[in-house]
């Protein structure tokens, strides 16, 4: 009989954790009491009742001051009130995944959404999560949310929040959430269905796949473990749901050459490894029966495909090798003490705002404080693991007596940070980091963890430029000095900006004509234009090509560090020039005043300078005529100004539009004349 095991069995992290901390407060309070079975396996229990842990089954049994374990399933918001009323000294092991599901469910309520929880309603961990709205609706299979649909319409209008027991099967699950989209058009779902058990119940129906028997450990009254049967008996003829290796009838085992073993999460590693024993057992009196009954010829003949058997396993691949490593190993594995420098790898668990808790698959439970993260003071660690990540960690520090083992994810990240920094300083490439403080003659920038340090003179910065201006931004630098004895790294972002550049440049200077549209960034005025940065070449918009209205300088229109659209006037590949205009052409002013006057028509103008031979006048915003000084009067005038002032608006008729050179010749005195004449006639 071959035995092939799931790598996921046994204790998750949640129970795991609670029984420790149900151990650990009977040792220092004397005795404690849970809130309800702690656990469901049966020997466990009895286990804990030696150690000083009892069982209540309600807050009312609580005795004033007594010392309470709230079990990994949790309790709703009456249970905690009733129990710090009576002034009970609370020790909350609510499994994390489980708390996260409570606050959710707190939170939307109280936001008015309507919550619909999707898990056995009975189960104490569905009754904790209702525990914390009111008005939750529970559902256990897709039927019941067909009628769901079908009997409560209004649920379209109404924003609604579903969320899952943790130790739900995913596919009815998914289900489940199909039939609800069809009704509720505010839905929002929150996956919350334990990365463990989903895992657990992946291998399990992997199992039952390929195994002629399936045996599930776990306790009758544990969900999770009902559902490892469940997933197995459509899959395999024979699953054996035991709770333990007393419950195993190993007769039932014989002739059968495949066995595989799982166990649920409410299921210690002592009594799995008992199960494990006993089948070993099993299978060496097998081998010693075949002995003793087979003639000499059949032993040797059994031995020699034991040994073909035993060189096919060596010469197979690691994996599959790994896969279908002995139970013994594996449990051996679970029950390693672990020690302090050495480097794990775990799964994910739990995240809170203080620490993450990590599967570690041993008797220790491994959990990361925040400040062992990262050491980034702004990070949110919420954005840096998820649970179920597969995670690497150095071991900081183990606490036999607690079970506990303190981890560092920084430590092991800045190893390696230091073997890419040197990588990248010997190969030259290209790196990324935040800056993160201005310090003196220069900026520190981030480097997966690590300092860097870069100069004034290499932060790419103009002259006179604050080194601020950089704090807080993500930059792309080039290593140039590694010295990891005195914890020394310089970069350069300058070199990078540089070869950047260049490569832009000759890219632009290989595309470039005339009329192409590039979008460009001021990067200095002068008195007659401004210099703009299209892409690692500058060209020059002349202050006449800034706007069609008049102004004195480009900074009347333009700023250093802005973001604007020009477009090429002509350019020079060998002088290296470009000249810009960032006027819109289609804004013409010249083409929108032709468009609405002609020669002797009258418009109303606008006086904008006094010179000795006449006046410009604004005809339209951006074109100016000149009205003589011979026409500004009937009468001779020694200057414009002693009949005319700036600013003033007057009436004046234009005599001569020159269209070649955009000029427009304006006369008062053709009106005035004009209006004398019938005067005349009149005397």
């Amino acid at each position: 009989m071959e035995i092939i095991n799931a790598k996921t069995a046994g204790f998750c992290f949640g129970v795991r954790r609670a029984v420790e901390m149900a151990e650990k407060a009977a040792g220092e309070f004397g005795g404690c009491v849970t809130l309800g079975q702690l656990i469901h396996n049966n020997d466990v229990v009895r286990a804990l009742e030696d150690k000083g842990v009892r069982t209540v089954n309600t807050a009312d049994e609580v005795l004033p001051g007594q010392t309470v374990i709230i079990r990994s399933h949790g309790v709703g918001m009456a249970e905690y009130e009733a129990l710090r009323a009576k002034g009970a000294n609370i020790v909350d092991a609510t499994c994390p995944e489980v708390k996260r599901i409570h606050d959710m469910v707190r939170d939307d309520w109280q936001a008015g959404r309507q919550i619909i929880i999707f898990g056995e309603r009975d189960h104490p961990e569905v009754i904790a999560s209702a525990g914390w709205c009111e008005g939750a609706i529970v559902l256990e299979s897709a039927e019941e949310a067909e009628k769901l649909v079908k009997n409560r319409p209004e649920l379209a209008a109404i924003p609604v929040t579903v969320v899952s027991q943790t130790t739900a099967v995913r596919e009815r699950f998914d289900f489940c959430i199909n039939i609800l989209k069809k009704l509720c058009t505010n839905l929002k779902i929150f996956d919350t269905i334990c990365y463990t058990t989903a895992n657990r119940q992946k291998e399990a129906a992997s199992l039952a796949s390929q195994c002629e028997a399936v045996v599930v450990i776990g306790g009758r009254h544990s969900a999770n473990s009902v559902k490892l049967a469940e997933i197995c008996a459509p899959l395999c003829d024979k699953v054996f749901f035991i709770e333990n290796a007393e419950a195993l009838d190993i007769s039932q085992l014989r002739g059968i050459k495949t066995v595989g073993v799982t166990a649920g999460a409410s299921t210690p590693e002592w009594i799995i490894k008992e199960v494990n024993k006993k089948m070993s057992d099993e299978i060496r009196e097998e081998v010693s029966e075949i002995r003793d009954e087979q003639p000499e010829q059949a032993v040797e003949t059994a031995a020699e495909e034991t040994a073909q058997a035993v060189q096919a396993q060596a010469e197979a691949p690691e994996a599959e090798s790994a896969e279908e490593a002995s139970f013994e190993e594996m449990l051996e594995k679970s029950i390693k003490t672990l020690h302090t420098g050495e480097k794990v790898t775990g799964i994910v668990a739990a995240v809170t705002p203080t620490e993450v808790s990590i599967d570690l698959g041993t008797k220790q439970s491994g959990y990361i404080p925040a400040s062992e993260i990262t050491d980034d003071p702004n990070a949110n660690v919420n954005d840096i693991v998820k649970v179920g990540d597969s995670i690497e960690a150095y071991v900081m520090r183990v606490n036999d007596v607690e079970g506990t083992v303190m981890l560092s994810k920084k430590r092991l990240d800045s190893v390696k940070a230091w073997d890419d920094i040197a990588q990248a300083r010997n190969e030259r490439t290209v790196v990324e980091g935040k800056v993160t403080e201005e310090n003196k003659g220069g900026v520190v920038v981030n480097l997966k963890g690590i300092r860097v340090f870069v100069p004034a003179s290499q932060s790419g910065l103009p002259k006179d430029t604050p080194m601020t201006e950089l704090v807080g931004k993500t930059v792309r630098l080039r290593i140039t000095e590694v010295n990891q004895p005195r914890r020394r790294v310089v970069g350069s972002i300058r070199a990078v900006q540089f070869e950047e550049r260049r490569e832009r440049a000759e890219k632009l200077w290989e595309e470039i004509e005339v009329g192409k549209h590039y979008n460009g960034v001021v990067k200095s005025m002068t008195s007659y234009g401004a210099f703009v940065d299209i892409g690692g070449v500058d060209g020059m918009v002349h202050v006449s090509e800034i706007s069609w209205d008049r102004i004195r300088q480009p900074a009347d229109v333009l700023s250093i560090g802005q973001e604007i659209d020009v477009y090429v006037i002509s350019f020079d590949k060998e002088n290296k020039k470009i000249s810009l205009g960032y006027k819109d052409p289609n804004a013409n002013p010249w083409t929108k005043f032709t468009d609405t006057y002609k020669v002797d028509d009258v418009a109303e103008v606008k006086i904008v300078k006094l010179m000795a031979f006449g006046a410009f006048a604004e005809i339209i915003p951006g074109v100016d005529g000149l009205i003589h000084i011979s026409q500004i009067a009937n009468q001779r005038i020694g200057k414009p100004d002693e009949v005319l002032s700036e600013g003033e608006t007057v009436n004046a008729k234009i005599v001569n539009i020159d269209e070649e050179n955009h000029k427009v010749s304006l006369s008062i005195r053709a009106l005035l004349s004009a209006e004398a004449a019938p005067v005349a006639e009149e005397e």
